[in-house]
């Protein structure tokens, strides 16, 4: 029952996610079955409440954030949940532990810590924190999937490169908002033309190199490509230089280049995504079989739990999206699409709205590392791309994504917060 509210928007939008989220259950529950019995419904029952929890203590305490951008990621968050389900129902226990651990820090980091610009005061430490946590990984990490990229500690395992993307883009957003008008003005000339001074780039590129570097040695090419892609982006959006762009991807294709001579787990991937099929029983094998997935779901899918996207490795990770598409087809792809692309949309939006260029170039940042996120893995999924090894925003299984996902919510809400009590005294 909706009661009287004002964010209204938020709490009908969430009454729909919820029938959506017990239906999807019922249907994963009829068609595959579990020995836990009708006690399967006390998971989603419990995300549920959870997510109304969140949205009344927001209510309580007068909170403007964004009501459509916390709707998109709980429907996200509940199409995981059912998709975890239906292929891996031992893993359901940690997926919704994370999620509920997930939304405390999101509800904490909303009351606690609503002025972002105290981040600004720890760029540096942010950058430091960031190569520490790769030169860690490097030194002790295990290697999973080709990519060492993960810390064991015996009760957790976690990738501190999740971490480290956010660690980037607090270093740029606020680097970038000290130094924007030197970055964008030409002062140093070199013949006939002027560029910006190679001194104002300094700590710029040192973080941006070693970070890659570090990447390279962990063999995480897809989070080397992620951080790539969220520096020329924040680039653009401090400087509005064009050039920096086109150097950019210029230097990606050269380093691409460069890693497919040095690294087979590169060359592995750019062979089976030129031709998955010379290798049908090998290294393509992953692939091919979510190419089936994809095929055989057609328009309408096979049905929750009537599909075999068990046949591809990791699918409950990396490859989750060529199980959606299988078992809800075209049609449940697309709705998926969609919600990313509307989450996306709104998070730049907050960053157009933002009331100080430090939280526009946050949030802006913010909002590339969900979108190229969502970009590299599905294009990677449907052959668009090679594949890169990272996951699905809010849907994939694994905390440690889980968990810096729910960090980029709570600061792009926040500074979202911040543009509706602006609008607010604008209006009075």
């Amino acid at each position: 029952m909706l009661i009287k509210t004002q964010r209204k928007q938020e709490q009908e939008l969430l009454f729909r996610i919820v029938f959506l989220l017990l239906f999807s259950f019922a249907l994963v529950y009829l068609s595959i079955g579990v020995e836990a019995g009708i006690a399967i419904f006390l998971y989603p029952l419990g995300l549920s409440l959870s997510f109304y929890l969140v949205h009344w203590v927001w209510e309580i305490t007068k909170y403007k954030g964004d009501q459509l951008l916390f709707s998109l990621a709980a429907c996200l968050i509940s199409i995981g949940l059912v998709m975890v389900y239906r292929l891996k129902p031992e893993l359901l226990d940690d997926q919704l532990l994370w999620i509920v651990l997930g939304l405390m820090v999101l509800l904490l980091a909303t009351i606690f810590f609503r002025n972002y610009h105290k981040l600004e005061e720890y760029k540096y430490f942010s950058a430091f924190l960031g190569l520490l946590l790769l030169v860690v990984t490097v030194i002790g990490g295990v290697q999973i999937g080709g990519a060492k990229a993960w810390i064991d500690l015996g009760f957790v395992r976690f990738e501190p490169a999740e971490i480290v993307k956010i660690l980037v883009v607090v270093f740029l957003a606020g680097f970038l908002r000290e130094k924007r008008e030197l970055l964008s003005l030409p002062t140093w000339k070199i013949g006939n033309y002027l560029l910006p001074h190679p001194r104002h780039f300094g700590p710029l590129l040192l973080m941006w190199g070693l970070s890659l570097i570090l990447l390279v040695f962990q063999k995480d090419l897809g989070m080397a490509l992620l951080i790539f892609g969220i520096f020329l982006a924040m680039l653009y959006v401090a400087t509005s230089r064009f050039s920096y762009i086109l150097v950019g991807i210029i230097l990606f294709l050269f380093n691409a280049w460069l890693a497919y001579l040095l690294f087979s787990h590169v060359r592995v991937r750019v062979d089976t995504w030129i031709n998955p099929w010379l290798y049908l029983h090998g290294k393509g094998y992953q692939i091919t079989q979510a190419l089936f997935s994809l095929g055989a779901g057609g328009i309408f899918g096979t049905g929750l739990g009537l599909g075999h996207p068990e046949f591809i490795p990791a699918v409950h990770t990396d490859f989750i999206f060529a199980a959606i598409g299988e078992e809800l087809g075209l049609i449940g792809a697309s709705f998926v699409l969609l919600l990313y692309l509307l989450l996306i949309y709104r998070s730049f939006r907050i960053a157009l709205q933002a009331q100080d260029e430090f939280g526009l170039l946050l949030a802006a940042g913010l909002s590339t590392v969900l979108a190229w996120q969502t970009f590299v893995i599905i294009s990677g999924v449907i052959k668009l791309i090679p594949l890169t090894g990272i996951t699905l925003p809010f849907i994939s299984y694994g905390g440690s994504s889980l968990m810096a996902n729910f960090i980029i919510l709570a600061l792009l809400l926040n500074i979202s917060d911040k543009n509706g009590r602006a609008r607010e005294v604008n209006e009075r």
